[in-house]
């Protein structure tokens, strides 16, 4: 049986191919335009360079391999760029999965595992957030994701392809074997700016914000490392694999930590000094986003296995160590 992951060069799509490759799955096959992935993150499988909106390319992809389910990770998840530039976000993110049904509707594909996130819930009415609650993105690229999770709902009823849709909050951490990481261009994940600030590559971290109303006035996240998020990947194609019907599960770890403590803990691993600088606030930023995972736990078999920000942080600080310049010039 075959896995096809689309963004499977990018953060989470290439920790997933890893996690897919090391339980042993017979082939992965990897779609991915490089456009913001990168080609040095994929160990394994087999890897063709082109865009889902690309109709031909697609097709040849499925017809060269007996693809059984979609692991569907490609997509531009810049919120701040989404604001700008939202035509970007519904031709890539929205009519890019689109093509990608399409396909696998014309090839008799009926299983997707889709990388959704908690941006779809804009700000939560009450913390931690269950899947039932509302979802108002306050910005566009929450508001195309929940567009793709409802696309993915009527191609169900339409066609029988049935879905996994994983709403996750703030990834973060690296492979434990050091072999990937984290490296987006521009970078804007909190972790991996902190620990730039540690290697000298930037002067301060900017704090976006000091007067939400949390116990330190900085905004609450629920951290929860990549390999978690990838075995969760994992488990729902087996859950799709084995029958199981369409849903929506969020991934976190329960718990939520500050900005301020993010950086405390950075100092501690690291053990560099590393300046902080309170800056104005950026738009669309939620107090507290706090995951429940309880149906994950219940009807995937999901338990997140490196649960402490530490760890994460330490994972994530061995691979930036090892590779300060990232993937380097591809």
């Amino acid at each position: 049986m075959t896995v096809l992951v689309t963004g499977g060069a990018g953060y989470i799509g290439s920790h997933t191919v890893a996690e897919l490759l090391a339980r042993g799955d017979d082939t992965v096959v990897i779609v991915d335009s490089l456009q913001t992935g990168h080609k040095k993150a994929v160990l394994g499988g087999k890897l063709y360079e082109c865009d889902l909106r690309d109709t031909e390319a697609m097709r040849r992809v499925f017809r060269e391999n007996d693809i059984d389910a979609v692991v569907h990770f490609a997509a531009n998840s810049l919120v701040g760029e989404s604001m700008t530039d939202p035509a970007k976000y519904y031709d890539n993110n929205v009519y890019g999965t689109l093509c990608l049904l399409e396909r696998m509707n014309e090839a008799g594909v009926k299983r997707i595992v889709f990388s959704s996130t908690a941006a779809t819930y804009g700000d939560p009415e009450r913390v931690p957030i269950t899947e039932g609650d509302r979802t108002d993105p306050l910005n566009t690229y929450g508001e195309t994701k929940l567009a793709m999770e409802r696309m993915m709902r009527w191609f169900d009823v339409a066609h029988g392809i049935k879905y996994v849709s994983l709403r996750y909050f703030n990834a973060a951490g690296a492979h434990e074997k050091g072999l990937i990481g984290e490296d987006h261009r521009p970078e804007t994940h909190l972790v991996p700016l902190v620990l730039q600030v540690a290697l000298g590559q930037r002067e301060f971290i900017g704090i976006y914000g000091d007067d939400y109303p949390t116990h330190d006035g900085t905004c609450i996240r629920d951290y929860i490392h990549v390999m978690d998020l990838a075995d969760a990947h994992v488990l729902a194609v087996e859950k799709l694999r084995s029958g199981g019907e369409s849903g929506v599960f969020n991934l976190g770890n329960g718990r939520g930590f500050t900005v301020r403590e993010v950086v405390e803990t950075a100092r501690k691993v690291t053990g560099h000094d590393i300046p902080a600088r309170v800056v104005p606030r950026r738009a669309g930023d939620p107090a507290a986003l706090v995951a429940s995972s309880e149906r994950a736990k219940a009807e995937l078999g999901w338990q997140p296995k490196r649960a402490s920000l530490e760890a994460i942080i330490e994972s994530a600080w061995k691979w930036h160590q090892a590779n300060p310049r990232g993937y380097g010039d591809e």
